[in-house]
């Protein structure tokens, strides 16, 4: 007898890269329903939050469909979410972009700000830093992974000793060091875009996949 494949819902709030994204998670081994509905990403194995574009705009759409509520109540339960590029940097505090300061989600302590970096947007294949024991990189040492952003968070504030089980965090380089993802128990997001990152995307996303 075949095991039931995992559901994910893939947040529909007006943007992001949500077919690719689509397609890439269902390579991974779910089933996956693009939707803004209450009671599916409730009930859903996995919720995927994805983003292109500014905070500012991300926010707008997630708050419309009142995103950020839905995620705060699957992390109280424990559910597992998965920020995208976008997706990730709305769990920091605040974003600054053009001058501009938006209230992110508030899951985790910080800002994301542009980097600073000869050559902006940071757009292609870089390798990144896991920490020893990543469960989202099992299998991925030294690969590359698929970036497009100006901004980032390049601090990372939550104090590891106040922690039952500390996050995991992954780092890579433009110009300054910034996070690349990060695993916090149900919560985990990544900078990069594993949707375009070839078989080592699909790859980290079965990992993700595996844990729901």
């Amino acid at each position: 007898m075949t095991a039931a494949r995992p559901r994910v819902a893939l947040l529909d709030y007006g943007l992001g890269n949500v077919h690719s994204a689509a397609k890439a998670i269902e390579a991974a081994g779910a089933d996956v329903t693009l939707t803004a509905d209450r009671t599916t990403i409730m009930e859903a194995d996995g919720l995927v939050v994805p983003g292109v574009g500014s905070m500012a705009a991300c926010m707008a759409g997630i708050q419309a469909v009142r995103g950020g509520e839905l995620i705060g109540r699957r992390l109280a339960g424990g559910r597992p979410v998965l920020g995208i590029c976008v997706g990730m940097q709305v769990l920091f505090t605040t974003g600054e972009e053009g001058g501009v300061e938006t209230a992110g989600l508030d899951e985790w302590p910080g800002t994301v700000r542009r980097l600073q970096a000869p050559v902006l947007p940071h757009m292609g294949w870089a390798e990144v830093e896991p920490p020893e024991g990543s469960t989202l990189f099992a299998g991925l040492e030294g690969e590359r992974f698929y970036f497009v952003h100006s901004y980032a968070a390049t601090e990372w504030l939550i104090d590891p000793h106040n922690r039952i089980r500390a996050p995991r965090v992954t780092w890579a380089e433009h110009g300054e060091r910034f996070v690349a993802a990060v695993e916090n128990g149900p919560l985990t997001a990544t900078q990069f875009h594993p949707e375009k990152s070839g078989e080592a995307g699909i790859r980290l996303l079965r990992n993700w996949v595996r844990g729901l």
